[in-house]
């Protein structure tokens, strides 16, 4: 069973999390909200403030995946989604998702700093 950590407070991460479920075979997935669940977090080695600054997948071999990694880990694994993911592994493509996705989750990250109070501040600008 591969676990998805995303962030439970974010209405485009849950929206999109939500489709991933619909579509995704029951056994499939393990759906870890990073607000609700700190336990999980911390058995794979992730804090709050990382899993909250790229999503984070981990395989059935125990192997993290972040950002873009991630998305192809659990697209392999969802209908009509597993044809695009191959597409995304693709060298010059993926760098290309990379540095897009990583300035989006910067972007995200800064617009949730400055609305709510209470996350923790990051160390580092970008995880990549």
């Amino acid at each position: 069973m591969i676990k998805v950590f995303y962030d439970g407070k974010c209405g485009l991460c849950r929206r999109e999390i939500g489709h991933y479920q619909k579509i995704a075979a029951p056994d499939d997935f393990h759906w870890v909200d990073i607000t609700e669940d700190k336990d999980n977090l911390a058995q794979a080695g992730l804090t709050f403030d990382v899993a909250l600054r790229r999503m984070h997948a981990q395989d059935q071999q125990g192997t993290l995946y972040k950002g873009v990694d991630a998305f192809i880990l659990v697209w392999r694994h969802l209908p009509r989604w597993k044809y695009l993911a191959p597409f995304i592994a693709l060298p010059v493509i993926k760098q290309i998702a990379d540095f897009a996705y990583n300035h989006f989750a910067d972007w995200r990250i800064d617009r949730l700093h400055a609305a709510r109070c209470d996350l923790p501040v990051a160390t580092e600008r970008q995880d990549s």
